[in-house]
């Protein structure tokens, strides 16, 4: 993906943001949604597609065989080890969501950047600190700053 959007002149920082992303969803659609077609967990498919449209948007998308719930962002405690993907997705993408057009698929889409060719396209938008949340380290009650480290080994 990295060489091909390189290729098609997008800007380092919206290849790294669309890397992220792209291997945020692959991630979230091994641990939580079904393979693809009729195959035992762990030995199917999931689908991976990147484009840049004609407009200029870039889109990245990842089609796995749904499972028992459906994506939403979470809101993780700071010493969790999981559960930040959907707020990363959040914070770098324009938009995103899902979309369930044939039966027994489920497809988690993210428009990356509206715009590639834009030449402030790769520039943070003001918004960005904003749009990433998470619980203070302050907030933890009875922990030592290092004690909340520690949990993560």
């Amino acid at each position: 993906m990295r060489l091909q959007l390189r290729d098609g002149g997008v800007a380092d920082t919206v290849i790294d943001d669309a890397v992220l992303i792209l291997s945020e969803l692959l991630s979230n659609a091994c641990r939580h949604g079904r393979p693809l077609g009729d195959a035992l967990a762990g030995d199917g498919d999931v689908r991976a597609a990147w484009e840049v449209e004609p407009c200029g948007r870039l889109v990245v998308e990842v089609t796995d065989g749904g499972g028992p719930t459906r994506p939403a962002p979470a809101t993780p405690s700071v010493t969790a080890h999981g559960g930040r993907g959907l707020n990363i997705i959040t914070a770098l993408a324009d938009d995103w969501g899902v979309r369930e057009e044939v039966p027994g698929e489920v497809t988690v889409w993210a428009v990356v950047h509206d715009d590639v060719h834009d030449p402030d396209a790769g520039h943070r938008r003001d918004d960005f600190a904003a749009r990433v949340t998470a619980s203070s380290v302050s907030e933890l009650s009875g922990l030592e700053f290092a004690d909340a480290f520690e949990r993560l080994d």
